[in-house]
This record gives C-alpha cells, sequence and structure tokens, in this order.
C-alpha cells in the first residue's frame, strides 16, 4: 500500500486525499489551519457569500424598474460576518467528515521536509516524523504585500481583512483591477460605500478583453464608481480622516479605507523545498503535465505552482495526481478550455480561445456576437446589459472559445465549456432547442 503525504488541505490536497484513498492508497494529510483551503475559505467563499448578498441589494434597488416598490436593503455588516464564518465552518466540518469516513489521517500542524521521502510536523504537542511513498505539495498562497503598504487590518486591508469589518466603509479605495479587486468593488458598493479603483493599466482586467472591460467600466462609472486610470500606487499613508493612497504620477487619492488586491505570492517558505530537492522559481515549484516535480515521487498542485490560480482547476489537478500516482490513465489538463468567471454584476465568464488572443497569434476565426438586449428573458427580467460571444473556426465550424457577460454567465458558460471541450460544431449548437424565453437563447443565437 502506497504511502501518500499531502501537505495542504485546499482544493487540491483534498481532492488528492479522497480519490487517492477511495484507491487503496494510505493518505496523511497535513493542514495547520482549515480543511478546504485558507484561499478557498478566507477568499473565494467569503467573497461570493458577499457578492450574493450585494447581488440581492442590487435586485432590491433596481426594483422600480420591473414595477415594484420597494425600500432599498440595508446591510447589517455584523450578520453578513457571521454568515461567512457558517458557511466556512459548514464546508470544513463536511470536508472533515468526509476524509474521516475515507479513513484520512489528518494532522494538525505545519510541516516541512528533511529528505526525499522525510517530512517533519510540528503540532501543538510536539514534532512528528513522517516516512512516505508519494507526497503532494498543495499549500497555496496568501495575500501580496508590497513593501510601500503596511497593513493594519482597520484601514488599511489586504481582502483576507475585509470580510468580518465592523461598519460598511464610507469610501473603500480599491488598488488592483484585475479579479479580485473588480469584485470588491462592485462588492463594496453594493454594500453602500463610495468607491475608487486605482487602475494602473489603461483599462480594468488588463488581460481580458477590450470589449469585456469597457462593459464593466461602463456599469462602474452609471454606479458612481471613480476610476483612476493609468496610475500606479506605491504609498498608503493613514490619516485622522482614513487614508491617502499615493501615486506614481503624482495623484493622491483620499478614503476611509484602502484594500489591496494586487495578486498573491506562493506559501512554500517553510517547506524547505531544497532538502527534497524539488526545484522552485521563487517559491513557485515547477511541475510538469502531470503535475511531477524535479523528484518524481513528489507532486504540486494549486496556487503554489503559479499555474492558473483557480479553485476547480487545484480540485482537478489533485484527482488527476491520484490516478496518476495509483496508475491509471490520465489525461492532462488543457489550461486553454479553463472555464473562468468574474463575479460582478453583469458576471463576466469565458472559456478557450478569445477572438483578441486569436488576433494576436494570427489565427483565423469566426467571431459572433448578440447583445442581451435582443434576448427576450433578459428584456421582461430588466437584465439587458452585456452580451454572447462564440468564437469559431471558419474552416471546420468547431466552437474554440466563448465570453458571456450579463446575469448568470457563469452558470450560462457552462454550455459553452461543454462545446469547447468535446469539439461541438456552431451549426450543432444553432440546432439546439433550448427553453424560450431564457438567456440561454442568445447562445444559440450567437452561434449562426
Amino acid at each position: 500500500m502506497k504511502h501518500l503525504l499531502i501537505v495542504g488541505g485546499g482544493p487540491a490536497g483534498t481532492a488528492a486525499a479522497t480519490t487517492a484513498a477511495a484507491r487503496g492508497c494510505r493518505v496523511t494529510l497535513v493542514e495547520k489551519s482549515i480543511v478546504g483551503g485558507a484561499a478557498h475559505l478566507w477568499d473565494c467563499i467569503p467573497s461570493k457569500t458577499m457578492t450574493a448578498t450585494a447581488v440581492r441589494i442590487d435586485s432590491i434597488r433596481n426594483a422600480a424598474k420591473l414595477g415594484l416598490v420597494a425600500e432599498p436593503g440595508q446591510v447589517d455588516p455584523r450578520q453578513l460576518a457571521a454568515r461567512i464564518s457558517k458557511i466556512s465552518e459548514s464546508i470544513t466540518a463536511s470536508w472533515n467528515q468526509l476524509l474521516g469516513s475515507q479513513g484520512v489521517e489528518l494532522i494538525r500542524g505545519t510541516g516541512r521536509f528533511v529528505g526525499t521521502n522525510t517530512a517533519e510536523v510540528e503540532t501543538e504537542t510536539g514534532t512528528r516524523r513522517i516516512d512516505f511513498d508519494n507526497a503532494l505539495i498543495s499549500t497555496g498562497s496568501f495575500p501580496r504585500v508590497p513593501p510601500w503598504a503596511e497593513i493594519d487590518g482597520e484601514r488599511i486591508l489586504t481582502t483576507r481583512d475585509a470580510y468580518d469589518l465592523p461598519v460598511i466603509p464610507e469610501h473603500m479605495v480599491v488598488i488592483g483591477s484585475g479579479v479580485t479587486g473588480v469584485e470588491f468593488v462592485h462588492i463594496f458598493n453594493s454594500l453602500g460605500s463610495k468607491v475608487t479603483i486605482v487602475v494602473s493599466r489603461q483599462q480594468i482586467l488588463p488581460h481580458r478583453d477590450p470589449e469585456v472591460a469597457a462593459v464593466l467600466e461602463a456599469d462602474f462609472i452609471e454606479r458612481g464608481v471613480k476610476l483612476v486610470i493609468g496610475a500606479r500606487a506605491e504609498a498608503i499613508n493613514r490619516t485622522d480622516e482614513g487614508v491617502e493612497v499615493v501615486c506614481d504620477d503624482g495623484r493622491i487619492v483620499r478614503g476611509s479605507h484602502a484594500l489591496l488586491a494586487i495578486g498573491s505570492i506562493p506559501l512554500t517558505a517553510s517547506l524547505d523545498l531544497e532538502a527534497a530537492g524539488i526545484e522552485h522559481d521563487h517559491g513557485y515549484i515547477a511541475v510538469d503535465e502531470f503535475q511531477v516535480t524535479s523528484q518524481p515521487h513528489i507532486y504540486a498542485a494549486g496556487d503554489c505552482t503559479g499555474q492558473m490560480p483557480l479553485s476547480s482547476v487545484a480540485s482537478m489537478q489533485g484527482k488527476k495526481i491520484a490516478q496518476h500516482l495509483v496508475g491509471l490513465p490520465v489525461r492532462p489538463i488543457d489550461y486553454s478550455k479553463v472555464t473562468q468567471a468574474v463575479f460582478t454584476e453583469p458576471e463576466i465568464a469565458s472559456v478557450g480561445l478569445e477572438d483578441i488572443q486569436a488576433a494576436q497569434e494570427g489565427r483565423k476565426v469566426r467571431t459572433t456576437k448578440v447583445p442581451f438586449a435582443a434576448n427576450a428573458r433578459g428584456v421582461l427580467q430588466g437584465y439587458q446589459g452585456g452580451f454572447v460571444k462564440v468564437v469559431s473556426d471558419p474552416a471546420t465550424g468547431v466552437v474554440l472559445g466563448g465570453t458571456i457577460v450579463g446575469h448568470r454567465a457563469s452558470e450560462l458558460i457552462g454550455i459553452l465549456a461543454l462545446a469547447v471541450q468535446v469539439d461541438v460544431r456552431a451549426e450543432e449548437l444553432i440546432e439546439t432547442i433550448l427553453v424560450h424565453p431564457s438567456l440561454s437563447e442568445s447562445i444559440t443565437d450567437a452561434a449562426e
């Protein structure tokens, strides 16, 4: 029986643990904080819980458009924080129960390597030595804090400080315009804060389709969000009234709070990777297509590899690692077909090839787009913003990718994700008869 040691109980670690245990492996899982993953349960789940509240508030505020008379919703920040905590605790409890039922040994502590097949775990009761046949490193990441920012958890915050604030900030200055940054802009604006976002590039979501960014920027402006474009923050100062964010072009942005959302760094410094002979680049562990490190019996997955930092990807990596470990045939993940979403309102979701990416690569594609303003369900429900875009091969008609901007985009993208995964042709999408009226009809319309 192979002994698999997993360091880090996030989406990758827990998926690998359950899959390997179900296939007869002895599994030991080392986790120092919460099973389910700190990044997942301290970032992803809390932020999406706040988003759910924000979307409901937006619905109430816009009720008059549907002929309803309603007072704007009021937010109790302490009750919201309690709900976030309860949801995270429930998920953790479910994982603990599942791991226990499959015979996975859970050790609470911090692990580090002392050899190629040996690790030590610091627990509350002392140090424990563990010999293993195979290992998986899935320790995740934590928010990046630059030298010029002094986090105090009160006025100057990382994303993980934002979930249990005692009051709704009067004016939140969000630094960073990637996925996390724009999600928090939407959250705090909907909760009632005045919001300013500092954008170092010339558009928000700098690595995404400009058409997508334009829709979201227009929505932000309509909401009253101030966009400070082309400015890179280089200092945050506490003042008597709140904070000042100093930008490299001399502009100063003032607010009551500042939130840093400028990426993350791998949580690997304490693992002593060199002791196990594991190669890495500034903490990011190098892996091959099967997630194998420079040591053939040691795997790595999730944020600590520098690959796509998505819980869904990490979970799939964990499953495939366990299958590879026991000798099952494994098809490597095709990262070009991974589905992604931004949980603003409107939501943004995409999969596969974007037309702007195709243009950069010199590939010929056929791009078709349909606005939700032409969708009956969108009109009657008041969801008319955004669009569906489908990218296909002009020679074969195979769907190569797609983008959806609009209400429930993260759910609707599933149709296009399946189409991209199994090489469905656009004409096959067109022949699919969907429910009428439904938002999903725009997908088949866009395929024409």
